[in-house]
């Protein structure tokens, strides 16, 4: 096992937090799906649900989440609640299809208003961004040392294949929601958001019919490199990265080497009212239910970006290219220029792209079930359905989410929330979250807690919103019949028929 944090692996550790520990949007507090009270933070996983919240007006001034799952790398000695430098690191070993996955998101300024009780909008700035990698069968242990051990663990017999994806952006966003029909037992939202993005980092790589032939000299073996297609490709703005160049400097050229994206989410919300007669001594009840019932579509769009000058795409190989000859020309590689450099013997065919590669946003289908028990309890679902492999570009991603079930106690100001996640890939995960004031925290997996080689699969989120001051929580449903009217009454008994001593009008 390796530290996380020694010199040596600190390349290494960078890759690791693109690959596993990073991953989205308001789709990901899952704690909140399907709240009335989750406000302007609902808008990712259902535009509709702003209408039905029952503040003027709310701001997230600052939201993030990240989520990350891996079945190739162990993080050991680590957990939430221990020092990050004792952590250390190994690469599973075994024979099997390994995948890393992750997505993260910020929300800045996310502003929720509300025009009247059938119609809202919002408005606001997210830095989100997913990587995930996935490979076919590998056979690997941690004592390798040349191609040839590689190869000697039967790794020749097989199509060697694998693909990586990555999207950064930044978008601007706008929301529309609106009722449709209110009924006496029913009402139906419906609501849009469109998003103007901006790429800001962009790769991909993939490996297709990599094929080795094992050829025996006595006891000596040799593998001699048959076949193989691959391309890579990122973000033409790393090219603008220069050491002699100030921080701010690069960073501006960064982001204005980024090239324009566009996606959009549209989804209604049918909720089915309490069926409770109501009367002038109990809490406004506009916003209670029953059952609320959404369906959205949700990041239908993408984002592009041009190819970098080091991308590049390989066919075939030279002749008598064995497994010696790539230890010896890839001995001391430094960067991906110095790589490319040393494929002219080795490559038979050897492109560069040109232009713009596109990557397809993480699309899908969400249905959300929110169900009112009692008192304060709630009890919500969301099944989540994976779209953007419709799409005919190759490049695209997806989103871990599969299907979360989530137990509530809620009011205005508190919450606390027990998320159960089974994902895509077939993980099942058990999370937790509170939420106090304009606070709300929440964990995905908490096994990222109370152990400590677990840290690859699980993530974390929080936010901050504020809200009008003088709210009122209709969730509690307190009985309000025995308390005196706020005007005056000339009446002297309520209607439960019991003494009341208010001031006569």
């Amino acid at each position: 096992m390796e530290n996380l944090f020694k010199k040596g692996n600190r390349s290494l550790f960078a890759l690791l937090l693109l690959l596993i520990s990073l991953h989205g949007y308001t789709q990901n507090y899952y704690a909140i799906q399907g709240s009335n009270y989750a406000g302007g933070l609902g808008i990712g996983n259902n535009p509709a649900s702003i209408v039905n919240t029952p503040w003027k007006w709310d701001i997230t001034i600052l939201g993030a989440q990240a989520k990350n799952a891996t079945n190739g790398v162990t993080i050991h000695n680590y957990s939430l609640l221990s020092n990050p430098a004792n952590s250390q690191y190994s690469v599973k070993e075994g024979d099997y299809r390994r995948f890393a996955y992750a997505d993260y998101n910020i929300n800045l300024l996310n502003t929720r208003f509300a025009i009247n009780r059938q119609q809202a909008f919002g408005v606001g700035v997210n830095l989100r961004g997913y990587g995930q990698l996935s490979s076919g069968p590998i056979n690997f242990i941690d004592t390798l040392k040349t191609t040839g051990d590689f190869f000697d663990l039967g790794n020749y017999n097989r199509k060697l294949y694998g693909d990586l994806a990555h999207s950064s952006w930044i978008e601007v966003f706008a929301t529309w929601a609106q009722t449709i029909w209110d009924r006496s037992d029913s009402r139906l939202n419906a609501g849009i958001t469109a998003k103007i993005s901006r790429g800001i980092s962009g790769a991909y790589t993939q490996l297709l019919n990599g094929t080795v032939a094992q050829t025996a000299h006595g006891t000596d073996l040799d593998y001699t490199m048959q076949d193989a297609f691959a391309e890579y490709a990122y973000s033409s703005n790393y090219d603008n990265w220069k050491d002699e160049k100030t921080t701010g400097t690069n960073l501006r050229d960064f982001i204005n080497d980024s090239r324009g994206g566009f996606s959009f989410d549209m989804g209604v919300e049918y909720i089915i009212k309490t069926g409770q007669i109501s009367s002038v001594f109990d809490d406004d009840d506009y916003y209670d239910y029953n059952w609320k019932i959404g369906l959205s579509l949700l990041d239908i769009g993408f984002n592009q970006f041009k190819f970098g000058q080091q991308s590049r795409v390989l066919s075939g190989f030279q002749n008598n290219v064995t497994d010696t000859v790539l230890d010896i020309q890839f001995n001391d590689i430094g960067n991906l220029q110095e790589f490319n450099n040393e494929l002219t013997g080795i490559v038979r065919n050897i492109q560069q792209p040109s232009g713009l590669f596109r990557v397809i946003n993480p699309a899908r289908a969400v249905l959300n079930v929110d169900h009112f028990i009692t008192g304060a309890w709630y009890v919500n679902g969301n099944v989540s359905v994976n779209l953007s492999s419709l799409s005919s570009n190759q490049w695209r991603l997806t989103e871990l989410n599969m299907l979360t079930v989530t137990p509530r106690w809620e009011t205005r100001r508190f919450g606390f929330y027990l998320p159960v996640h089974f994902n895509t890939r077939e993980q099942f995960w058990v999370g937790g979250a509170f939420k106090a004031g304009p606070l709300l925290l929440g964990i995905h997996n908490w096994a990222n807690v109370f152990s400590k080689n677990k840290m690859q699969n699980g993530g974390a989120y929080l936010a901050l919103v504020i809200k009008p001051g003088k709210g009122k929580s209709t969730s509690a449903r307190t009985d309000k019949r025995l308390n005196c009217p706020t005007v005056g009454t000339k009446f002297t008994k309520n209607r439960l028929g019991e003494k009341l001593s208010c001031p006569p009008r």
